[in-house]
């Protein structure tokens, strides 16, 4: 398939065999919306499954399922407010609203755009002469502002309560810490996963896909103590991956890195072991549920893309039709988020960790006489007492005067050192409080989807004719088999597919059952969609001497063995499962020449 045609042929692909579709159709659709058609549904929820088990199960890690509408201190806390922003330009002749980033990434090499500032961006517009793509008309001299990408609504009647749909799944999780701790029992480090839809406000959406409204994103995020918790890399030390570092985008010569994780971790191109275990645990992932890694690569962020409270950040990108496009991203978010609703919420996100034996520690303490504090400063006293303490435990030397001076709000209030009653105390704990760090990786699921349809598809000759199929992963196949008679009009045989189907669907099996068409077309629908076998009863199989039997037919090299029917659920599993190959069938039954 030429570059250029990919994109297209993907969309065709996908309307024609409902794979995914632009939403509300009817009433003219509706721009960064789509609906899910039934193989897409089902692929998406094979991926989400897929991600699941690896990222949840295997890693001993909980789950939960929160609300996509939120209230909007959530969001003051978390900094959307101010902070979730893309750079907007509006075409003076005909009104409509462009990404500035995107188009100076489209009409120059410029990559990651949305890096720069504003005041270049403008200049990039004014300088390469930008014009609106709906109209023509320039955009040189337009101002580029901020736009707020969260979708904004109330909660209840009346005087109600502002909300906003969640701009990501993170915050959910983030926001019931201090009872998802109790479930953990304290003990870092520990993971919560989430799988949900989130609602980005985009400019300009566009890529079908790959830049909507409304996606759903698989998050992990890992709770840990930055003092004491590794991760175990020896699982995924040894993953070869492509890494793009941030220095290598910044060398006219640069490229990418071939390196190993374990490698990357140990020379501090990947600054944290933890991303680092992470990457390699998604590479492993993205080859399993069918990526081209030829056609994949983890890229670092650079600095002016990076978000202010992650210490490092790396994209998982899939190249399509030629651009490269994000499919997860991996961040060391450290304490940002916990502190931040900390600060802002009436709850404890701290957890207790308990040392392994008792510490005896000098701490800075105050005990202010109240009956000075009181007359002197009124209401104020308290407030008084409180930043004495912080003082004492932030600069103990500040008490080495006669007097000592501390801010409560806007005022300031000098306090006599004696009054204060400063002195070190000898203090036996049995542990501390920590905010835990955070690391999270964050996949897109619709982008995932996206690339597996776009990596499987192919074009071959089979028995003479053209054949377009995908080659996707049995793990995440819309279907696993399709069940045919070689003929429709012999009742026997119609029957026994129909028992067969329903015996397949009871062993855990996505089945179709088809009688319309020649087998030939039957077979090339099902390949088109990307089912992996197909099972097909004739009269050979059912009328012969022996057992009775079937032909089973690979998708890929569309080859078929016959296997008798008792053996049929334990063979599919085994292929399903990828525990036995196709030519291992091929070996232990009799191969079939042909499809008709």
């Amino acid at each position: 398939m030429t570059m250029g045609s990919e994109s297209e042929a993907i969309a065709e692909l996908a309307k024609r065999r409902g794979f995914f579709f632009g939403a509300a159709g009817a009433y003219g659709g509706v721009g960064g919306f789509y609906t899910y058609g039934p193989q897409g549904a089902s692929l998406k929820r094979n991926v989400e499954d897929a991600w699941r088990e690896r990222f949840a199960v295997q890693e001993g890690n909980l789950e939960i399922d929160g609300p996509t509408v939120m209230p909007e201190p959530v969001f003051e806390a978390s900094g959307h407010l101010d902070g979730f922003d893309d750079m907007l330009v509006e075409c003076p002749e005909c009104g409509e609203s462009h990404r500035a980033d995107h188009l100076i990434e489209d009409a120059t090499g410029i990559e990651e755009a949305e890096s720069l500032p504003i005041p270049e961006v403008e200049a990039l517009i004014a300088e390469h002469d930008l014009a609106c793509p709906n109209c023509g008309a320039t955009l040189a001299g337009e101002p580029v502002e901020e736009f707020n990408l969260m979708f904004e609504t109330t909660i209840g009647p009346g005087s109600s309560t502002p909300g906003y749909l969640r701009p990501e799944t993170a915050q959910g999780i983030f926001v019931e810490f201090p009872r998802l701790k109790e479930y953990a029992r304290n003990r870092l480090p520990f993971g919560v996963t989430q799988i949900g839809r989130a609602y980005r406000n985009e400019i300009s959406p566009r890529k079908s896909l790959v830049r909507t409204r409304e996606f759903t994103q698989a998050e992990l995020e890992q709770f840990i103590d930055p003092e004491t918790d590794e991760p175990d890399l020896s699982s995924v030390a040894d993953v070869a991956v492509d890494l793009y570092p941030a220095s290598e985008q910044a060398d006219d010569d640069g490229g990418l890195v071939e390196t190993t994780i374990g490698e990357a971790v140990e020379e501090g191109v990947i600054g944290s072991a933890w991303v680092g275990y992470f990457l390699g645990v998604a590479y492993e992932w993205y080859e399993f549920v069918g990526v081209d890694m030829d056609r994949f690569r983890f890229r670092q962020h650079l600095s002016g893309e990076r978000a202010h409270y992650a210490a490092d950040c790396w994209d998982a990108e899939a190249e399509v039709d030629g651009d490269w496009i994000e499919i997860a991203g991996f961040a060391y978010r450290g304490d940002y988020d916990l502190s931040k609703h900390g600060e802002h919420a009436n709850d404890d996100f701290t957890v207790f960790q308990q040392y392994d034996e008792p510490k005896t520690v000098e701490k800075a303490v105050v005990d202010p006489d109240m009956s000075v504090l009181g007359p002197e400063f009124g209401g104020a006293a308290a407030g008084v007492a409180d930043a004495l303490q912080e003082l004492a435990e932030r600069d103990p030397s500040a008490f080495d005067g006669e007097e000592v001076t501390v801010e409560v709000g806007d005022s300031e209030y000098s306090v006599p050192t004696e009054v204060a009653d400063f002195r070190i105390e000898e203090q036996t704990e049995s542990g501390e409080h920590i905010t835990p760090h955070v690391v999270e990786p964050s996949f897109g699921v619709d982008r995932t989807v996206y690339t597996l349809v776009a990596h499987a598809m192919r074009t071959d000759e089979v028995d003479g004719e053209t054949r377009t199929y995908l080659d996707l992963s049995p793990a995440v196949a819309p279907t696993d088999v399709g069940v045919f008679p070689l003929v429709s009009n012999v009742e026997h045989l119609t029957d026994r597919a129909t028992e067969l189907a329903s015996q397949l669907r009871n062993a855990g099996f996505t089945v179709v059952y088809d009688d319309s068409g020649s087998i030939g077309r039957r077979y090339r629908r099902q390949d088109e969609v990307g089912t992996p076998f197909c099972v097909t009863v004739d009269r050979d199989g059912l009328e012969g001497d022996g057992p009775d039997s079937v032909t089973v037919r690979e998708r890929d090299s569309a080859a078929q063995a016959r296997v008798p029917i008792d053996d049929l659920v334990a063979v599919l599993v085994d292929l399903r499962a990828g525990t036995r190959a196709f030519d291992d069938v091929l070996d232990e039954y009799d191969g079939v020449a042909t499809e008709a």
